[in-house]
């Protein structure tokens, strides 16, 4: 994906105000007046992961590894906004992959989610886009990505239940056709 333009925070500030108005709110009442402003800087950041590119995130941390082994990193943490309501959802990821003789520094796998969780997102197009492009950028082997979220746009409004979690699930290369090593990732996760 090309990287975009930095938002207009001013234009959005404007619209977010005229949004205000359209909901029966005063913008100009005391604990309103930086709302406008707020949001925009708000939604700028929560998808900054347009403006990123995969490379300049990577940075080229690869580092050589003598056996082919696989590398898990679980527990990281994601924050990412549904396309379909624009509200949060929340969780966690876990990724896996073997190796080919090198690595990618360990804090470029919780990059790499940030710039696609950063994003209007669907949770399972988003779990897809982890597993790739770990697999490109790490040449690896195979590659196992699971995400456990919350989504506010079921648990605030619709169908209203707070206890659900979606679980989604990409497997690429030999997580996907050799069964033993898919178990493995699923197991050493859990």
């Amino acid at each position: 994906m090309k990287t975009k333009k930095t938002p207009d925070e001013k234009k959005i500030a404007s619209l977010v105000k005229q949004l205000l108005v359209e909901l029966g709110e005063d913008p100009d009442r005391e604990g309103l007046k930086k709302t406008p402003l707020r949001v925009a800087k708000s939604l700028a950041f929560l998808t900054r992961g347009y403006r990123q590119d995969i490379k300049a995130v990577v940075n080229g941390a690869y580092f050589t590894s003598g056996t082919n082994h696989m590398v898990i990193l679980k527990d990281i943490e994601l924050y990412s906004m549904c396309e379909h309501h624009m509200l949060p959802f929340y969780g966690k990821c876990a990724i896996g992959y073997i190796s080919k003789g090198k690595v990618l520094g360990v804090s470029k796998l919780a990059r790499i989610v940030d710039m696609y969780a950063r994003r209007l997102q669907i949770q399972e197009r988003m779990t897809e886009e982890i597993a790739n492009a770990v697999m490109k950028e790490a040449d690896a082997d195979g590659v196992g990505v699971v995400i456990n979220a919350k989504h506010l746009c079921m648990m605030m409004r619709g169908v209203e239940k707070q206890n659900s979690e979606m679980t989604t699930s990409a497997v690429l290369g030999v997580f996907r056709t050799d069964p033993k090593v898919r178990q493995e990732f699923l197991s050493l996760i859990k």
